[in-house]
């Protein structure tokens, strides 16, 4: 089984719950795209588990200058780490055409790892 990408999505308290429910429901979609490669291939059809998203509110002693802030942790293999800044670039522009998002940025790590799941 192939590792699902990790998405931790940090936002301010003032952004909407829609618009957090709105990103929450275009964000496995985009960051499949973003991060497939001939290693893990997407065939746009997403099962449970296939990308992990957890949100978190910021919390009173954390420092931000974003309304939202999303990590999405993948895997590292050549192919995506190529062109790791083309990808995260068109990640954070179909995220904006994808929702109602502002003041947002996108951090994309590669990290080498391994993943182990029960079925």
């Amino acid at each position: 089984m192939a590792p699902a990408p990790l998405v931790d999505v940090t936002y301010a308290p003032d952004v909407a719950e829609s618009t957090l429910r709105e990103l929450g429901s275009v964000l496995p979609h985009l960051v499949s795209e973003a991060v497939k490669c001939p290693e893990e291939p997407y065939d746009g059809n997403l099962q449970p588990g296939d990308v992990e998203i957890r949100f978190r509110a910021l919390g009173p002693l954390d420092r931000s200058g974003l309304n939202v802030v999303i990590e999405i942790k993948s895997k590292w293999f050549q192919s995506r780490a190529a062109n790791q800044q083309e990808r995260v670039n068109k990640l954070r522009e179909a995220i904006r055409s994808a929702t109602r998002l502002s003041g947002f940025g996108v951090y994309l790590s590669l990290p080498l790892a391994a993943w182990a799941q029960d079925p």
